[in-house]
């Protein structure tokens, strides 16, 4: 008998956990039934959190074991940072082998630090016969969906596909410790945000309904630099703020990554993704913007743009926050105000739509396969860097490779 609704374990107490929490309220395929974290006092916190929004009746277990094996639990949204994510995936598929059953994973971005990890637990959960989900939230935009949807069916029908799309993530840097580091990250900004701005690109560029392989990446160029934060004065300040083991006067990672990567469509034109991301930009807070270019038409998003805006002069001051918009810089002057960030950057869509599928018991569209080829696009992006070259897909050598800024090794 089909369940009428899953029960979903959350693996990471943390900042992207809560985000995902307060987008359930818009998911109805699924309830908030289970949280873990190292910490128990966060997975507490956290289980009374979802149990205020009313998303599930909540509870904090003490182990992925578990929570995996409770009867409650059906999928898996590992939320964990970086550097534990393939002792996470071996602890679910253990748990697996002894009896449990879930239907799927979904995973934050990026899958992996680097591609040996991403091609292992990809191998752990298809042996395991698990349904994956790659939860690249920013395919789930509302504004980018309509306006891709429209683009393609008006724009591209009358005259011609796009040929260039542009992607772009900028804030002024993450909100905890590991972010920071790269041999625990798997790197800096190129590899936490352009995960998201490469597939954004290869997103637009696919005319919707086709397969992602319609679309072959050809060459791969590349640029990294930490352009702040090796700065002394900004040394310091991270220091300061996230604890003496964040040290960029010896161990840097880039606050600025660029990338540009060729594709070919079915025909053998040549299509450009440019992506742009950094921890360096100062404005209101977290940028997103996309755009799309054809023979007669473009296409743009921007999440600051907002409809709606406070304004607040030099006499209204108040402690620090992000209450107008997320990596929030100021609170004063004119702001920008997202209305609900959860519907704004895609998570309510992006849960909906991976809850609902794992309850049919069907593949997501973002899979960890695709995962896989973001880190490949990634990593590639790292060597052109390092080489200072473009480079031909797939280059030589991708498999093992580790970025200097993920060995400690790389200076700025």
């Amino acid at each position: 008998m089909k369940k009428e609704k899953l029960g979903v374990g959350f693996i990471g107490s943390g900042f992207i956990t809560r985000f995902h929490m307060q987008s359930w309220v818009a998911v109805r395929d699924a309830d908030v039934r289970g949280v873990y974290s190292p910490n128990r006092k966060h997975a507490e916190e956290t289980a009374a959190f979802a149990r205020g929004l009313r998303i599930g009746d909540t509870k904090a277990y003490g182990s992925i074991e578990e929570m995996v094996q409770s009867p409650e639990i059906d999928c898996i949204w590992l939320c964990g940072p970086n550097h534990a994510r393939v002792e996470n995936v071996e602890r679910i598929v253990e748990a697996l082998g002894k009896g449990a059953k879930l239907v799927g994973i979904a995973t934050e971005k990026p899958l992996a630090r680097n591609v040996a990890e991403g091609k292992k637990i990809v191998e752990l959960v298809e042996k395991a016969g698990l349904l994956t989900g790659y939860l690249e939230n920013q395919l789930f935009c509302p504004g980018l969906v309509r306006a891709r949807e429209i683009t393609w069916a008006r724009g591209a029908a009358v005259s011609g596909r796009p040929f260039l799309a542009r992607a772009a993530e900028e804030h002024s840097g993450p909100h905890m410790p590991w972010f920071w580091r790269g041999d625990l990250q798997g790197g800096g900004v190129l590899n936490d945000m352009m995960c998201h701005s490469l597939e954004v690109s290869r997103y637009m560029l696919t005319k919707p309904g086709a397969p992602r392989t319609s679309i072959k990446p050809v060459q791969v160029s590349a640029q990294i630099a930490s352009l702040k934060w090796s700065h002394p004065d900004y040394i310091q300040q991270l220091k300061d703020t996230m604890g003496p083991e964040v040290d960029y006067g010896r161990h840097p990672a880039e606050d600025f990554a660029r990338a540009t990567v060729r594709y070919e469509d079915e025909t053998g034109r040549p299509l450009i993704a440019e992506a742009t991301t950094s921890w360096s930009f100062v404005g209101a807070g977290l940028r997103l913007s996309m755009e799309l270019l054809g023979p007669e038409y473009s296409m743009s998003v921007n999440t600051l743009e907002s409809g709606t805006k406070l304004f607040f002069s030099r006499k209204v001051q108040g402690s620090a926050g992000e209450d107008l918009v997320e990596k929030q810089n100021a609170e004063q002057g004119l702001m920008p105000l997202v209305g609900s960030e959860t519907v704004e950057y895609g998570y309510e869509a992006e849960n909906r739509h991976f809850a609902r599928a794992f309850l049919d018991g069907v593949q997501p569209v973002e899979s960890w396969r695709a995962g896989l080829e973001v880190v490949e696009l990634l990593m590639t992006a790292y060597m052109s860097a390092e080489q200072e070259k473009a480079l031909a897909w797939k280059p030589e050598g991708l498999e093992n490779f580790i970025p200097a800024v993920a060995r400690g090794t790389w200076k700025g």
